[in-house]
């Protein structure tokens, strides 16, 4: 017994010598770092540098601005429809965020919780309906999209998006309400409750941190959408941000980079705010709902 402690105590020494905290931790995490939010700090420099500095390398550094301007984000925000844009996105994305949580909670929790024969392979099939490349499903959709007449409008992309949100979603939500523990559910129906009551004042309740990161793993997925925005949109008043920061401010070889790192900085914010807002559920909701 003692030399287990001994051999688990020499484990943990090998954190304590500095060189190796530094090869093993710190550098590991730095490098981390700089991948993840070198791309924010170049679109911020971008955007705010003055155009003679944007190809100009040999009298100005590309990784510091000299004499930061706004005219980039004047330009974006007053000369362009970035605005319309950026509230087509939003409209877009929580409709389509809402859609497919309503969908995905009474789909997984059937799956889950209902106990019915070929549970477990519809689970299956529904996540493997979200590996189809959504390059091969806006053929056949924007056939329904034309057949309806929906296309060029902001419905289109509410009611195809959650085609491959749904999915996603009932596959997160089926793994959190698995976690839930049924005996909470049979002390209910032994109380006399139906299972709508079951659903909305036990399970919901217990599963808001689930419900929470499926919401913002499905609103950043329809915020960042581009084929089908590109697809069933044609007019510039319509476009998403992915969409028509790409289409319209680049024309033919001429690309706007200032107005362009700009578009980019102001469309990642929001998802930037919701992460920050939610982190706690977000973490929360991986490790399940209540203990048993």
């Amino acid at each position: 017994m003692a030399d287990t402690v001994t051999d688990d105590h020499e484990g943990l020494d090998q954190f304590e010598s500095r060189g190796r905290r530094i090869f093993l931790v710190w550098l590991p995490l730095a490098c981390f770092i700089f991948v993840l939010l070198f791309p924010f700090y170049w679109m911020a420099i971008t955007a705010v540098k003055p155009n003679a500095q944007l190809t100009d390398y040999q009298n100005h550094s590309p990784f510091w601005v000299v004499g930061p301007t706004l005219e980039h984000m004047k330009y974006l925000l007053f000369e362009t429809s970035y605005p319309g844009w950026l509230w087509n996105t939003l409209v877009v994305a929580v409709c389509s965020t809402f859609l497919s949580l309503a969908a995905s909670v009474f789909a997984a929790y059937a799956i889950e919780r209902l106990r019915f024969r070929g549970a477990r392979v519809t689970g299956l099939l529904i996540f493997l309906a979200y590996l189809v490349p959504p390059s091969i499903l806006f053929i056949p959709l924007s056939v329904i999209v034309f057949q309806i007449g929906i296309f060029d409008s902001k419905l289109a992309l509410i009611l195809t998006y959650p085609t491959f949100l749904i999915p996603f979603c009932t596959w997160l939500l089926m793994g959190y309400f698995r976690s839930i523990p049924y005996e909470l559910e049979e002390s209910a129906l032994v109380d006399g409750a139906t299972r709508w009551q079951i659903l909305t004042k036990v399970v919901l309740p217990l599963a808001v941190p689930g419900l929470i990161s499926a919401g913002i793993f499905a609103f950043t997925l329809s915020w960042n959408e581009f084929i089908y925005a590109l697809t069933f949109i044609s007019s510039s008043e319509n476009k998403t941000i992915p969409v028509g920061v790409l289409t319209e401010l680049v024309r033919g070889d001429i690309y706007e980079w200032g107005a362009l790192m700009s578009g980019a900085l102001l469309g990642s914010l929001p998802v930037v705010i919701l992460y920050s807002f939610f982190v706690d559920y977000y973490v929360s909701s991986m490790t399940g709902a209540v203990k048993e």
